[in-house]
């Protein structure tokens, strides 16, 4: 089984619920694409860095770190991170808070950023494009350079074009199409 079929596999049995749902981007939905409970597992792990690993060096991006808004962007950025150790293309991985701590040194990005540094950001699911962008705001008030967007899935609801309309491009592993669910 290719890692691919693996991993649409694994997101339909852990991931995909179907209802009445509200969600991030206030849009109400009758399906729901929770993907903590495959991206948190370790078989998700695995191909979620693995694939994102391939997905950015197929991009011919050269980040130093990925991440985005935390908390669904954590296990993606560290499953990539933990992939790339030791291949040619090694990263770091970071996590953009929602909101910068009020105490302590104050930041709204924690791990491993610095200005300047060339990213990726990630995001377990795409659909309004929000999270990404907040994401990519904040790298960009930071003085790091967002080289491209890596998403696990794109539910194909516009994300993408609001995103690469700001002039970064998009990538996902799959789409909503891939996992064989219509929005009709």
């Amino acid at each position: 089984m290719s890692d691919a079929d693996a991993l649409r596999r694994l997101l339909l049995e852990r991931s995909v619920r179907f209802g009445d749902f509200v969600l991030a981007s206030g849009q109400r939905s009758s399906f729901y694409i929770d993907c903590r409970p495959t991206t948190m597992s370790g078989a998700g792990m695995v191909l979620i860095g693995r694939m994102g690993w391939e997905a950015i060096h197929g991009a011919g991006w050269i980040p130093k770190a990925v991440g985005g808004l935390t908390m669904g962007a954590d296990p993606v950025a560290y499953a990539i991170a933990g992939a790339s150790f030791g291949t040619a293309l090694p990263m770091d991985a970071f996590s953009v808070r929602k909101e910068a701590k009020g105490h302590g040194t104050g930041k709204a990005i924690e791990g491993n950023f610095a200005p300047g540094l060339s990213v990726v950001v990630v995001e377990d699911v795409i659909t309004s494009g929000g999270s990404a962008l907040r994401a990519i705001d904040a790298v960009q008030g930071e003085g790091g350079k967002v080289v491209g967007v890596l998403a696990v899935v794109d539910r194909e609801q516009g994300g993408r074009e609001k995103i690469e309309a700001e002039g970064i491009e998009v990538v996902s592993l799959t789409t909503l199409s891939k996992l064989g669910i219509t929005t009709t």
